[in-house]
């Protein structure tokens, strides 16, 4: 067994492969290399760049670190999309293509066997796997109105995606969350109509929680209404008038004594409250 080395995971899945004659899986196939081989040209992979093994409905693909991960992504956002709508265009709607891609990166081992095909084995890309064959993504696809779906994982979102490479729109894509066997997958779905319809139908969130809307401020309360007492004695102090408790004050001048008034009478001439002053002055 040779040495694990560092590579690029590409996988291809053809959904509901299984419901198809045998007629209509052969070109199915046809059409799966067909795209595949023209997405790997127009990323620039060399042939020596690449290894394929079969999987029935699906193919791998292990890259030579050396291709740059940013113009496989900018190939599978634009190209592989635009094959297959070609593609189904001419076929009949029981042989159309859609497909699950993964796109990952990690340590992988190639162990060729006499007489056996394939031997390539590693974690990073049995988790590659577990992503394609997620619910999660079969979801993704199934409720969205494309005709495949590209989920990377969270390795090459934190290294290529997130930093906005040309052509690679950090904002299209979304996490999700899903469970594999060996515990929870952390992944990054491309589409923001599969991620909000994969949201809707599942109530799982595709997307790093975004912050609560603030709560409204609020309302400023008016001044609380001063009470009768308080209103009266404001009142009575704007006017000259003060009642502070014991006897009256009118402008000042202390009112001492009882104080008689009949109601309805008139008063003519001065009226004199308190002492006069000595200088007649009142």
């Amino acid at each position: 067994m040779t040495e694990s080395v560092n590579r690029t995971i590409l996988l291809f899945d053809i959904e509901k492969f299984g419901r198809r004659d045998d007629v209509e899986q052969a070109f199915m196939r046809r059409m799966l290399y067909s795209v595949l081989h023209e997405t790997l040209r127009s990323a620039g992979v060399e042939p020596t760049e690449q290894r394929l093994e079969d999987r029935g409905d699906a193919v791998m693909v292990l890259i030579s670190p050396t291709v740059p991960k940013a113009r496989l992504l900018r190939a599978l956002l634009t190209e592989t999309p635009a094959l297959l709508r070609s593609n189904n265009r001419l076929a009949a709607a029981s042989a159309r293509v859609r497909l699950r891609t993964v796109l990952a990166a990690g340590e992988v081992a190639v162990q060729e066997l006499g007489g056996a095909l394939g031997g390539a084995v590693g974690w990073d890309l049995n988790q590659a796997f577990r992503l394609l064959d997620s619910d999660a993504l079969r979801e993704a696809l199934a409720l969205g109105d494309g005709q495949s779906v590209l989920c990377v994982s969270d390795t090459v979102y934190q290294g290529i995606v997130r930093h906005g490479h040309h052509g690679v729109p950090a904002g299209e894509f979304r996490r999700i969350t899903t469970e594999g066997k060996e515990g929870p997958l952390t992944a990054w779905l491309h589409g923001n109509r599969a991620g909000a319809a994969l949201a809707s139908a599942t109530g799982r969130e595709p997307s790093p929680a975004e912050p609560a809307p603030a709560e409204p401020a609020p309302a400023e309360s008016s001044p609380a209404e001063p009470a009768p007492a308080e209103r009266t004695a404001g009142r009575a102090a704007a006017g000259g008038i003060q009642f502070l408790g014991g006897a009256p004050s009118f402008g000042g001048s202390l009112v001492a004594g009882d104080q008689h008034i009949v109601s309805g009478g008139q008063v003519h001439g001065d009226v004199n409250i308190g002492t006069p002053r000595p200088d007649g002055d009142r």
